[in-house]
């Protein structure tokens, strides 16, 4: 049973079949009571391409993420997703899930497929979206013609195209300070993909050092795997080609679980000889032995701001180009702690 079904068997058009569903006042309550009947007595749930016939709006949004399932993924990206669709349906809105790898094949497909569905806005999740080729970011920017387009944790500036992040700058140079101030001198900071999330975080790691006048090293800015495995072999390269650290600044929880790996392998008192600082707070932080330090980048927040934002947008017709949330330390067993 579908809503062409309804129409027939109540001898209207699929127009208002539509707006008694949606509760229209351009529907006579004859002809409501009359369609509604005969929903009652077939059973028929709408869904949102029913609701979305002959009205402005299909009531859903598109949301484009990388695969979750994907070992390396961030950690909290399965999080992010669940904050994001809980609160859409709190509003009242459907929502529809495509996801694409790292190499960030198939974004222009996925963005298309999506404004083919009618969406009313799509929400692309994590800053690695944002590629270093402009010519990449093309497929946004006309998505953004169509339907507004929201990032959570990432920045691109353009018509229709808003942002909710966390201050990863701050954040990172906080948590950098932190280690310096409780005597780490040779910090490595580790990143995978230099996101434009990553990005900020290096620039607030570097000016925590400009900060206490120690020197901005590129040796000590590097690229790790994220395979938890492979990191910790990559780091055992660089021990062993000489590289000496006392603390880590990771980009992810999963890069500094990469850390741990390495120090448990090599005898390493943590964090006596070596302090870590990981990235989201996830899951991860509290399953591993010493517990991990971390920034909470506080995605609940960000997700929850970002559909609040939406709404504003579909109700008011503006909301900021940008919004910016507050991130903090989380100490745990991997920093010393006054």
């Amino acid at each position: 049973m579908n809503i062409y079904d309804i129409s027939k068997l109540s001898g209207v058009s699929v127009t208002t079949v539509s707006r008694v569903i949606n509760g229209s006042e351009k529907v006579s309550e004859k002809t409501r009571r009359k369609v509604l009947s005969v929903m009652n007595e077939a059973g028929y749930t709408p869904n949102a391409f029913a609701r979305g016939l002959g009205l402005d709006t299909m009531r859903t949004v598109g949301i484009l993420c990388v695969d979750p399932s994907d070992p390396n993924a961030c950690t909290n990206l399965v999080q992010s997703i669940g904050f994001l669709e809980k609160e859409l349906r709190l509003q009242g809105y459907d929502s529809v899930l495509y996801c694409i790898e790292y190499d960030m094949k198939g974004k222009a497909d996925c963005l298309n497929m999506m404004l083919n569905r009618r969406v009313d806005a799509i929400i692309i999740v994590g800053s690695f979206f944002i590629e270093a080729n402009p010519k990449s970011n093309q497929c946004i920017l006309d998505a953004a013609k169509t339907t507004p387009v929201w990032l959570v944790n990432g920045n691109f500036e353009g018509d229709n195209i808003y942002s909710v992040l966390c201050d990863d700058f701050m954040t990172t140079r906080k948590a950098a300070l932190h280690l310096i101030d409780h005597g780490s001198k040779n910090i490595l900071f580790l990143h995978s993909t230099l996101s434009e999330s990553e990005k900020r975080k290096a620039n607030g790691f570097s000016k925590a050092l400009k900060d206490r006048d120690l020197p901005v090293r590129e040796e000590y800015i590097r690229s790790c795997p994220r395979d938890i495995d492979e990191g910790r072999d990559f780091l055992m390269k660089l021990a062993d080609n000489g590289l000496k650290f006392d603390a880590v600044v990771a980009c992810e929880d999963t890069i500094a679980m990469s850390v741990l790996k390495y120090a448990h392998a090599r005898n390493i008192k943590i964090p006596e000889e070596l302090s870590i600082v990981g990235h989201g707070n996830s899951i991860l932080t509290k399953c591993c032995y010493p517990e991990l330090s971390t920034v909470d980048n506080n995605i609940e927040t960000m997700c929850v701001s970002t559909i609040s934002m939406l709404i504003r947008h579909f109700e008011a017709g503006h909301t900021p180009a940008q919004t910016i949330i507050s991130g903090n330390l989380v100490h745990r067993a991997t920093t010393i702690c006054d």
